[in-house]
């Protein structure tokens, strides 16, 4: 894409639309209205249906960026999609003006254009928003606002930048009167235009489908209603109905010769390969966080070219991953949070149900949504039954399952007819930020009060920030960790400032890298399990892969039972023995106690928690290779959880332990880590590095890993 040097907002605009037509696109009003209000240098607030074309007026803005020199960023929820626009946003400009900041990946990180996830972004607004060189922001998925865990990341920005211009996009925003007002007065009175747009250009009909689910994808198949996404709220489900599809045929055989081709040459090559490649070969996709990202960006790009009629996958649909379908097929209307099942609320319900319909294939999207297993079962053993004989009649009902809420087609047109609720402030004061603004930010304290005063809580609740503000601040300077400091003239004042330096890139989500810092000292070098021992310390402060660590706990519990039986234990003592049975934790007693003391002298640890556990260093002192290790524990359903977790491993291990703390052992466990990762993943370094040097072709997810592997054999370590 060509840009203009011109930075006349005319100039861009005419410019733009020549551009579009070259690609035989032309903009609707709602999006025509929202480009027209960015070039004229307001904040737009962009709520219109899902297919609606919101990413064009981000597109839009970064080429306004560029004519006129400046720098824009794109912002979104998670890595997956950041990476996806990536791409995207390189085909369009080329790979020499986009990079892409993840916490994970950090790729050409000073281009005009820069893709992050939102806590990237948060952390530069805290640290200086209103300095930083970023003139123009796209914060998409902007519903994510919402969150009760990442919401204060979406906010922060707002409060925080106040010379940039933002564009806020999402489908599903409900009413943002409070946003608009306090983003007009945090940045200096510029305008805030909010676009709405109810009007999709592939309109939708919604069934209630009480057949059961093999039936209802028979019919869709017939109806000539695909490609389907069949939505689960577990990967587990996902994984159970693509086996069970496999007993349909959806392709014929000239549909599975070109998926065949397109196959020719992907590296199927770890444990769950087998069955991915199964599937797939049949047209029929899975998607979910489990897979590893080749296999996920494989169904992407399959779907893409309408290779798949059927996607098993997660509710992550929601969250704008490019799969274009025809048909949203929800298995129920209720989801498991990790605490309790609920319906679905109004906000995810359109989230999900939103992607069906393809622009430009498709002249209407279908959104199908399955009555409860057990009433479509009892139903029609109540239709077999009433055709008997009354004397012969005789109906058992099948129970509902653990846990379920009840719905029905009502439940189903009460989503249909509703509007989202208004997006909720999830502003709160921590330690973590409460150190950033007294070491990166000028104002220190006084800074974060001013957000306090700023943010989009009610007075009643900025109160509440103010006194735990307070409180916070009380306790670092007990603590001995904040002094106060004497202006240089006696009419400033005095300021407060940390006692000690934070490492230059203390973060909100490294809080914890401190505790590394202050632990590490404390272990013998001399001590033959040194390297090992640190890389216990680094497991210890990273989230816990629940599904891994329960595979731990079960492998050593059955192992302990035959042990037990052959003893002769009766059954009552057997269980409390098994249940004294944790997953593996090396260093244990020393890495609590040690968190235990530095929490006592730094008192923002306070907030957080250690957890010990032995993944890597487990491969590592087994010389495991990643397929072993899967076997082993059962883990081909979750390779991605692995693989993503070891990246954190290798990542923390690379970021947290200085150099002069490293020997030789440890160096190796780093390259043990490395090979082993790029190895069984590297496609998204890959495919950018031909991204760079061929000018914008993408390579295929997994075609070109043997390369970066025969790179890493050339050193001797690796």
């Amino acid at each position: 894409m060509q840009w203009p040097d011109n930075s006349d907002p005319d100039v861009i605009f005419a410019q733009f639309l020549d551009v579009l037509a070259e690609r035989q696109l032309t903009l609707y009003p709602a999006q025509e209205e929202a480009v027209l209000e960015l070039l004229s240098g307001h904040h737009v607030i962009l709520g219109t249906p899902t297919g609606s074309g919101k990413s064009l007026v981000a597109t839009a803005l970064h080429y306004k960026a560029l004519a006129e020199k400046k720098r824009s960023v794109y912002t979104c929820p998670i890595k997956a999609l950041v990476s996806e626009k990536f791409f995207a946003l390189c085909h369009d400009f080329g790979a020499a003006q986009v990079g892409m900041l993840t916490g994970d990946a950090s790729i050409n990180p000073q281009a005009p254009i820069l893709c992050c996830t939102a806590e990237i972004l948060a952390n530069v607004a805290l640290c200086g928003g209103e300095r930083a060189a970023i003139d123009y922001v796209i914060m998409d998925e902007f519903h994510y606002y919402g969150d009760a865990e990442r919401g204060m990341a979406w906010q922060l920005p707002l409060l925080c930048m106040q010379r940039t211009q933002f564009l806020l996009m999402s489908a599903t925003l409900g009413d943002c009167r409070r946003i608009e007002e306090s983003l007009s007065q945090c940045t200096q009175g510029r305008r805030v235009v909010h676009v709405r747009s109810a009007q999709r250009p592939v309109p939708l009909d919604y069934t209630y489908q009480q057949t059961p689910l093999h039936e209802t994808l028979a019919a869709l198949a017939q109806q000539n209603k695909t490609p389907v996404y069949v939505v689960h709220f577990s990967q587990r489900e996902c994984v159970e109905e693509a086996q069970n599809a496999l007993s349909m045929n959806f392709c014929s055989k000239a549909q599975k010769a070109a998926i065949a081709a397109e196959l020719a040459g992907f590296r199927f090559d770890s444990p769950f390969g087998k069955e991915m490649r199964r599937f797939v070969s049949h047209g029929v996709g899975l998607h979910h966080a489990g897979l590893l990202p080749k296999y996920r960006l494989l169904v992407e790009k399959l779907a893409q070219a309408g290779h798949l009629k059927v996607i098993m996958g997660t509710d992550t649909l929601g969250v704008g991953v490019n799969v274009p379908i025809r048909t949203v097929l929800l298995t129920k209307l209720s989801k498991y949070d990790g605490q309790s099942s609920a319906l679905l609320s109004v906000r995810a319900f359109h989230q999900i149900a939103g992607r069906a319909g393809r622009r430009g294939f498709d002249t209407e999207g279908s959104v199908v949504v399955q009555a409860p297993a057990h009433v479509i079962d009892n139903a029609r053993a109540q239709s077999r039954v009433s055709d008997q004989p009354a004397k012969l009649r005789k109906l058992v009902k099948k129970k509902a399952p653990p846990g379920y809420v009840p719905y029905n087609e009502a439940s189903l047109q009460a989503l249909i007819g509703s509007a989202p609720a208004p997006l909720p402030s999830r502003f709160a004061v921590s330690f973590a930020i409460l150190l950033q603004v007294l070491q990166t930010h000028p104002r220190g304290y006084g800074h974060l009060i001013v957000l306090v005063a700023t943010c989009h809580d009610s007075p009643a609740g900025q109160r509440r920030h103010r006194r735990q503000a307070a409180q916070h601040l009380r306790t670092l300077r007990q603590a001995g960790l904040v002094e106060v400091v004497a202006r240089p003239t006696p009419q400033r004042g005095s300021r407060l400032r940390l006692h000690a330096e934070l490492p230059e890139h203390f973060a909100l989500t490294q809080s914890l890298g401190l505790f590394i810092l202050d632990a590490l000292p404390q272990l013998d070098p001399e001590s033959p399990t040194y390297a090992l021992d640190v890389l216990s310390l680094v497991e210890a402060i990273l989230p816990s892969p629940t599904v891994i660590l329960n595979k731990q706990r079960d492998l050593l519990r059955r192992s302990r039972l035959a042990e037990l039986k052959a003893a002769g234990m009766e059954y009552e003592e057997r269980q409390v023995e098994l249940e004294k049975i944790d997953h593996p934790k090396p260093n244990g007693d020393f890495i609590y106690a040690t968190f235990n003391a530095y929490a006592a002298a730094q008192p923002w640890a306070l907030d957080l928690a250690v957890r010990p556990k032995s993944i890597a260093r487990e491969m590592v002192e087994g010389c495991a290779s990643f397929a072993e290790y899967v076997r082993d524990y059962g883990l081909q359903r979750s390779e991605g959880v692995l693989l993503r977790y070891l990246s954190q491993v290798y990542k923390t291990l690379r970021q947290s332990v200085p150099a002069a703390l490293e020997d030789d052992g440890l160096l190796d466990v780093v390259m043990f880590l490395r090979t082993l990762i790029e190895g069984v993943d590297a496609s998204l370094l890959a495919a950018w590095t031909q991204l760079r040097d061929d000018g914008g072709t993408a390579a295929a997810p997994g075609a070109t890993q043997e390369a970066v592997v025969d790179d890493l054999a050339a050193d001797p370590r690796a």
